[in-house]
């Protein structure tokens, strides 16, 4: 009974902050004229409907399917490594994506002087295909390992790895770069729910909406694996199999959200443990969709944290999300001592 009646708060909680998300910011709007031009209905001022169409729904659409994507996928990390500090970014997918994107925006200036430095349309697509190429090749490595190796540790080594090597990397190219192209570099680097608009945000919302109804399909071999390999193993499952699926469900969902919005921290670390926090349980059945929603209400929250009146634009999201991530990480730590 507990359970359905945070379930239906998170339901109702949703709307309630998309709808808050829509009316505030640098200019605020009346939650009335919000309805109305969701609705359809002209507005008072005529630049409201501009500002809740074109900029505050897709930027608030972005960071539910941000926040959705990335509790997941930082939930099937934790399960199948058994580390509750594991998150979406341990496998060095994200640190392949801003290695993609590092090429683009910072050999541009060196080669082209300074082609990517003033994005436009052009340039975002350009600085997402990066990012998905990278993030892409390196989870094809990770995948292609899970499946020929015993343990879990190789493939966290492999991932440390990965991200030094992207780092040292991006480092060398910074000293050949523009300093205009590294602060275009470091802007993308902070992540922003901002950066997805026009057709790109019913494409990237389309991508994660099809993926994770795929995650929940999880919830039974993710169960078995929480008894530990050996155990799973004597009931039937084919454990290289599962963590080679759950690994490669998490990785393309971080892949996706990282080409789009940047290489958002701890939202993905954080979110599990609330969810397990709210609803006293590990069963997956249950603890895959309540990360969801408690992924989509952390996320909205942040962006109206970011967006708060007052500021002119909007506040680097990492900043915000690691405000909140980083005292539940702590909190784990010494739970755990």
């Amino acid at each position: 009974m507990r359970q359905s009646g945070i379930i239906l708060l998170l339901l109702l909680s949703i709307p309630a902050l998309a709808l808050v998300n829509l009316a505030v910011g640098s200019v605020q709007i009346p939650l009335a004229e919000v309805m109305n031009i969701l609705l359809g209905q002209d507005a008072s001022v005529e630049v409201w409907s501009n500002i809740v169409l074109q900029t505050r729904l897709p930027q608030t659409l972005t960071a539910m399917a941000c926040g959705a994507g990335l509790a997941v996928a930082g939930l099937e990390m934790q399960t199948v490594f058994h580390n509750p500090l594991a998150g979406p970014s341990v496998l060095g997918i994200s640190s392949a994506a801003s290695l993609g994107v590092a090429f683009v925006v910072l050999l541009s200036g060196t080669l082209g002087g300074g082609l990517m430095s003033r994005f436009g349309f052009w340039g975002n697509t350009a600085l997402t295909m990066a990012a998905i190429c990278g993030s892409m090749a390196v989870m094809a490595l990770i995948v292609w390992l899970s499946a020929r190796v015993e343990g879990n540790v190789t493939l966290l080594i492999v991932g440390v790895l990965i991200g030094y090597l992207a780092s040292a990397i991006i480092g060398v190219l910074k000293y050949f770069s523009t300093e205009e192209d590294i602060r275009a570099y470091v802007i993308w680097g902070l992540g922003s729910f901002a950066r997805v608009t026009g057709g790109q945000v019913y494409v990237f919302v389309g991508l994660i909406a099809a993926l994770l109804p795929l995650t929940m399909l999880m919830a039974k071999p993710l169960n078995t694996l929480l008894l530990g390999e050996q155990y799973a193993m004597n009931l039937g499952l084919n454990v290289r199999r599962a963590r080679m699926l759950t690994i490669a469900s998490a990785g393309v969902l971080t892949a996706v959200v990282t080409a789009y919005c940047g290489p958002i921290m701890f939202i993905g670390l954080a979110v599990p443990h609330i969810a397990r926090s709210l609803f006293h349980t590990e069963d997956h059945r249950l603890l895959l969709p309540a990360t969801l929603l408690c992924g989509i209400s952390l996320a909205l929250i942040c962006n109206v944290v970011a967006r708060l009146p007052g500021f002119e634009g909007a506040l680097p999201i990492n900043s915000v999300t690691a405000l909140i991530g980083a005292p539940v990480a702590l909190w784990v730590i010494l739970r755990r001592k």
